[in-house]
């Protein structure tokens, strides 16, 4: 946690950003292409559809439309960190876990409270932190998912 903590702070200060408004610094080479940002994340899973289902009960990430008429899950604007971490890092639990998707959240105590009552187990870390709050957790297959409610 701490290391992700970290993390968010140095990206933010690496980025420019100070507040939830703020628009990063232009990079020194202005016509460089980046990526503008995730377009989507995808990952083998045993059973898609009953993972894909699970992930919208519970968490509202809604499932991929069928045809190119529906309308994907849109996130609330935010940071986002990309960060690799070392090959021994505990960060993930299990050493086969290459990923670990971090959610943003509105409210932390009310998400992990539903989740709780969906059966699910919620470790909440009781240590707050300067970009937030966070709550872990794993879905049905095993892949690590961080909650965090960043600081206003």
């Amino acid at each position: 946690m701490v290391r992700l903590a970290i993390a968010c702070m140095v990206l933010a200060a690496l980025t420019g950003v100070t507040s939830a408004g703020a628009q990063p610094a232009k990079p020194a080479d202005a016509a460089k292409e980046h990526v503008d940002g995730i377009g989507g994340f995808f990952f083998r899973s045993a059973s898609p559809k009953t993972l894909a289902q699970w992930y919208s009960d519970n968490l509202g990430v809604t499932l991929t439309p069928r045809d190119y008429n529906g309308q994907p899950w849109r996130q609330a604007a935010g940071v986002t960190v990309f960060q690799p971490f070392p090959a021994d890092s505990k960060m993930f639990g299990r050493p086969d876990r290459m990923f670990m998707l971090n959610f943003r959240v509105r409210d932390l105590t009310a998400m992990v409270a539903q989740l709780r009552r969906a059966g699910i187990t919620v470790t909440v870390d009781p240590e707050t932190y300067p970009n937030g709050w966070f709550a872990s957790l794993n879905d049905p297959e095993g892949n690590p998912i961080q909650l965090w409610q960043p600081q206003k």
